[in-house]
C-alpha cells in the first residue's frame, strides 16, 4: 500500500474532517437503541439513520466507490439503486450502525492516507449528469460540508430527544 506524505492543506482538511467525524460520534454517544431510531422531526428520519446515510452514502460511496473505484462499492451503489440508505433495518442494533460508521470511516482513512489530493475520482457515477468533482481535494471538501450539515442536524434532534446540546456559545 502507497503511503502519501501529508503536506499542510492535506492535514488540515484531514483534521477538519476529523473534528466533524468525531462530532456526529459524539453528538449519538450515550443514546440507546430507542431513541436511535425515534424520528422526531417531520421528515420522519432517526440518528440511526442519518448515521447510516453517513455511512453508505458519503464515507463508503466517496472515498472508496469515487476516490479509490473499488469495484464491490460500485457494485453495490448500483444495486442500492432506489433503495433508502435512511431506513435502518429492525433487526439492525442502533450500535451496529454506529460501529458500521467508525469502521467506513477507518477504510475511508486508508484511502485518504494513499492518494494525492490532485487525484482524479477513479470513478463517476452516470446519475451525477454534467456535476463532477475534479480531485480528492473537492470530495474531501464536499464530505466535509454534508458531514457538518448532518452533524448539525444530528445537534437539534439530539436536543430534542433529551436536551443534550453538543456546543453551546456562552
Amino acid at each position: 500500500m502507497t503511503q502519501v506524505t501529508l503536506g499542510a492543506e492535506h492535514a488540515a482538511l484531514l483534521a477538519h474532517l476529523g473534528g466533524q467525524r468525531r462530532h456526529v460520534l459524539g453528538i449519538v454517544e450515550g443514546l440507546d437503541d430507542e431513541q436511535m431510531r425515534r424520528p422526531v422531526l417531520p421528515s420522519g428520519w432517526s440518528c440511526a439513520g442519518l448515521v447510516q446515510h453517513l455511512t453508505l452514502d458519503v464515507e463508503k460511496f466517496w472515498f472508496r466507490g469515487v476516490i479509490a473505484g473499488e469495484q464491490e462499492v460500485i457494485d453495490e451503489v448500483a444495486a442500492a439503486a432506489g433503495v433508502s440508505s435512511w431506513t435502518v433495518a429492525d433487526d439492525v442494533p442502533a450500535s451496529a450502525v454506529v460501529a458500521r460508521y467508525a469502521e467506513q470511516v477507518a477504510l475511508a482513512d486508508a484511502v485518504l492516507a494513499r492518494t494525492p489530493l490532485d487525484a482524479e475520482p477513479a470513478w463517476w457515477p452516470d446519475f451525477f449528469g454534467e456535476w463532477r468533482l475534479d480531485d480528492l481535494r473537492d470530495v474531501i471538501l464536499h464530505v466535509i460540508t454534508e458531514t457538518a450539515c448532518h452533524a448539525g442536524h444530528l445537534d437539534a434532534t439530539r436536543e430534542l430527544i433529551d436536551g443534550r446540546q453538543w456546543m453551546v456559545q456562552g
